[in-house]
C-alpha cells in the first residue's frame, strides 16, 4: 500500500507508464520547497555552521559534507549518497512518549525488517535482530533507553529532509449501487501484472512494471478514462461504490480511506495496487494553466474549481492516468508498505532505496510538530529520494487539518543497528584494496 496526501500543496512528481512504477498509490506534493531554516554559509570542508529554527538552535548539528563516506557509484540508493555517523542517540533528548510510541511500531514491523531484503544496501537482515528480539519485552515507559542502547545515528548524504503528511479520510459510499452511490470501488483485476525487471537484468534490480497480458505481448493497462469509461465493469470486480468521484479521486491519491455507509457503519478500504500509469498530479497541471487564483492553490481550491467546473474538471483528473485498487480492511489498519498497521503520529513514508523499511527515523523540522522520532513503515510513488518523508496522523478532522499544513524543511537521521557506518567504512577500504 501506500498513502499520500494532496492537501496544503501540490507539487506533482509522475512514474513512467510500463516503465518503472509507483510503489502505490502517489504522495502528498508540496506548494514550495522554500525553507524555513537559515544557515550561514561555509566552504564544503568547513564544519557546517548551527541550523536555526524559528530562532531557536535546532537539536543536532548536520555532519561536516566531508565526512561522508560513498559505498559504490549507485547514486540512486543510500549507500552511493554519502552516509556518516550522526551524534549519539541520547544526546537527541527523546520524549519518552514518541520513543514509547516508536517502540511499540518497531516491535511490530521489525520481524519483517529482519527478513526482507534492505533495498538500500545500508543493512542485512541479521543486522537488526538483537534490537528486533529486545523490542519483544522492552518496556515502553524506558522506550528512549532502549533506543539509546541499540542504533547509531546516521545521516545520508546532506540530511536535509522535507516532509508532507497524509491521513486517513472518510467519504460517502455504499455496498450497494444505486442512483446515490454511482462511483464503482474496485479491487485489485485478476489480470493487473507485477513483473521485476531485476529478474532479467542486473541493471533493473529493484526496479518493476505493471501490465497485462495480450497473447504473447505484455501491454498497459487500462488507464483512468478507459476505467471511467466501463472497461472493467461487469467483471464482478465492485466491493463498493462511492457517492463523489471527486472525493473519490483523492481517497485514491491518499492510497486508503473509509466509507461512511448509509446505515452508520464504516467500511475500512486500503490499497490493493495500481494499475503502472503515470501519475500526473493536477495541481501542478492546473497551477501551470492559471486555473487556480491567488490564495486558492490548496485542496480546498483545487477542489471548488473542479466543482465549479465539471466538465473541464473531469478531462484534468483523467490527466492523471494512475488508477488504484482497493479491498476491504476488516483489522487494525490502514496497511502500509510492509504489511503492518501504520500508526498515527508515529509512522511515516519513506524511499525504500534510501530508508531500510521499518527502521527509526529522527526529524527535526522547521514544522515543529513533525519534531522526533518516527519508524519508517509505508513507501509512496512520491517519496523519493534521500531524507524524503511522509508523515502519517491518522484519521479525522484534526488529522486532515494538521497533514494538510505539513510541508517542512528540516533535517533527518535515520537510526540503524550499533557498528553499521564501522562496517559500511570497512567495506570501502577493502574494496579499494
Amino acid at each position: 500500500m501506500k498513502t499520500g496526501v494532496l492537501f496544503g500543496a501540490m507539487a506533482m512528481l509522475s512514474a513512467c507508464s510500463m516503465s518503472i512504477i509507483p510503489e502505490g498509490a502517489a504522495q502528498s506534493r508540496p506548494a514550495s520547497q522554500d525553507s524555513e531554516w537559515v544557515a550561514g554559509d561555509a566552504p564544503d570542508a568547513a564544519v557546517p555552521p548551527p541550523l536555526y529554527k524559528n530562532g531557536a538552535p535546532a537539536r543536532f548539528q548536520p555532519v561536516n559534507p566531508a565526512q561522508l563516506v560513498s559505498i559504490g557509484d549507485d547514486s540512486t540508493r543510500a549507500t552511493g549518497s554519502g552516509v556518516a555517523l550522526g551524534p549519539d542517540v541520547a544526546s537527541l533528548n527523546l520524549t519518552e512518549s514518541k520513543a514509547a510510541s516508536a517502540l511499540q511500531s518497531y516491535r511490530t514491523s521489525c520481524m519483517s525488517l529482519v527478513r526482507r531484503e534492505d533495498n538500500s544496501g545500508l543493512t542485512n537482515g541479521a543486522d537488526w535482530q538483537s534490537s528486533c528480539t529486545a523490542a519483544q519485552s522492552w518496556q515502553e515507559k524506558d522506550a528512549a533507553r532502549f533506543f539509546e542502547s541499540y542504533f547509531e545515528t546516521v545521516q545520508i548524504g546532506d540530511g536535509k529532509a522535507f516532509a508532507t503528511g497524509y491521513f486517513e479520510p472518510q467519504i460517502n459510499g455504499s455496498r450497494i449501487r444505486s442512483a446515490k452511490y454511482p462511483v464503482p470501488v474496485y479491487r485489485r483485476p485478476d489480470n493487473l501484472l507485477d513483473v521485476d525487471l531485476g529478474l532479467f537484468s542486473e541493471a533493473l534490480k529493484d526496479k518493476r512494471i505493471r501490465g497485462k497480458v495480450d497473447g504473447t505481448k505484455l501491454v498497459p493497462f487500462e488507464d483512468r478514462a478507459q476505467i471511467d469509461d466501463g472497461a472493467l465493469a461487469g467483471q464482478g470486480l465492485e466491493i463498493a461504490w462511492a457517492q463523489d468521484y471527486i472525493e473519490f479521486f483523492f481517497l485514491q491519491i491518499q492510497g486508503s480511506g473509509r466509507l461512511a455507509l448509509p446505515d452508520g457503519s464504516v467500511m475500512r478500504i486500503g490499497y490493493a495496487g495500481q494499475n503502472g500509469q503515470d501519475y500526473t498530479g493536477i495541481g501542478k497541471v492546473m497551477r501551470e494553466r492559471g486555473l487556480l487564483a491567488d490564495g486558492k492553490t490548496n485542496m480546498q481550491g483545487i477542489v471548488e474549481w473542479l466543482r465549479a467546473n465539471p466538465q473541464d474538471g473531469m478531462k484534468i483528473m483523467r490527466e492523471n492516468k494512475s488508477y488504484v485498487f482497493f479491498n476491504e480492511l476488516t483489522g487494525p489498519g490502514p496497511l502500509g508498505a510492509m504489511g503492518h498497521p501504520v500508526v498515527a503520529r508515529t509512522s511515516v513514508a519513506a524511499d525504500r532505496m534510501f530508508v531500510p523499511l521499518g527502521a527509526p527515523v529522527f526529524l527535526d523540522m522547521a514544522h515543529d510538530i513533525a519534531d522526533g522520532l518516527w519508524v519508517a513503515q509505508d513507501s509512496g510513488g512520491a517519496i523519493k529520494g534521500a531524507n524524503r518523508f511522509d508523515t502519517f496522523w491518522g484519521a479525522g478532522e484534526e488529522a486532515a487539518r494538521i497533514a494538510g499544513g505539513m510541508s517542512s524543511n528540516g533535517q533527518a537521521l535515520l537510526f540503524l543497528p550499533r557498528g553499521t557506518v564501522s562496517r559500511l567504512v570497512a567495506v570501502r577500504q577493502n574494496a579499494g584494496k
